[in-house]
């Protein structure tokens, strides 16, 4: 995102708009007023200060860049940081495979199974690739695996050790979606891991279990939770899927 230095009046409205406070009233010099700009390296391509640029700014002063004048890394914010776009390679909206929520119709998780996400960072906070490659260093040495159809899994120099390709080691996202499925009586041992993950990154992540209902109408991933001693949130989403399944369970 840029600032059209000719349009901007130095209101300063635009400021607060900005979830990871990357713009910032620059003084002009000779006394003249101070204009918005954008610290490119804290810039996350979230778009937050085009979509609200009708009440940020009364100029209109933001734009983004042509797409040809992007670089790779500044590509791979905007896919992971702006809810609006829809990423290249899996054709899928926003920062993982297709939700979760419509699990019931798509099968992506099945009886018997534990669908697990790691939401890592959150606007404001954000996610370094350095913190997102200690999760996946982690759990490749479960032998866990990203879905093929995750944006982060082309990011990857080698699945076997979830090490991420050099190139991509000083970029920062809003958030990222570490994302997997393993049969369910691993879950134990992977949520495990997950709080060594939490003691070593230096941001959140809010822990997300997909599973089947029971027959008697029980969440097997409450059981596990309160074996393992993590309490859910009072305030945890929990979506009850209501559409007819196209997908046979394995």
């Amino acid at each position: 995102m840029k600032v059209d230095q000719d349009k901007c009046i130095g209101c300063g409205i635009c400021v607060v708009y900005c979830p990871v406070d990357a713009i910032h009233m620059v003084p002009q010099g000779d006394g003249k007023k101070a204009k918005a700009q954008i610290d490119q390296d804290i810039c996350l391509e979230c778009g937050n200060c085009i979509r609200h640029r009708t009440v940020a700014c009364p100029t209109d002063a933001f734009y983004e860049l042509p797409k040809e004048e992007r670089t790779v890394g500044r590509q791979l914010r905007r896919f992971f940081s702006d809810p609006s776009t829809t990423h290249p390679l899996t054709g899928v909206p926003g920062r993982g495979t297709e939700e979760v929520k419509t699990n019931d119709v798509t099968g992506r998780v099945c009886r018997g199974e534990l669908g697990i996400c790691l939401e890592l960072g959150r606007p404001v906070i954000g996610a370094e690739i350095r913190d997102i490659e200690k999760a996946t260093m982690h759990l490749a040495k479960l032998g866990i695996k990203l879905e093929d159809n995750n944006p982060l899994a082309e990011m990857i120099e080698d699945p076997e050790t979830g090490k991420f390709k050099e190139e991509f080691m000083n970029e920062s996202f809003v958030s990222a979606i570490v994302e997997f499925v393993v049969p369910f009586g691993r879950g134990r041992e992977i949520l495990q891991e997950c709080k060594k993950i939490a003691d070593e990154i230096d941001t959140v992540f809010s822990l997300d279990l997909v599973c089947c209902y029971d027959e008697d109408l029980s969440i097997p991933a409450l059981a596990l939770l309160e074996e393992i001693g993590m309490e859910p949130r009072e305030n945890a989403k929990v979506n009850i899927g209501i559409g007819r399944p196209y997908k046979i369970e394995r």
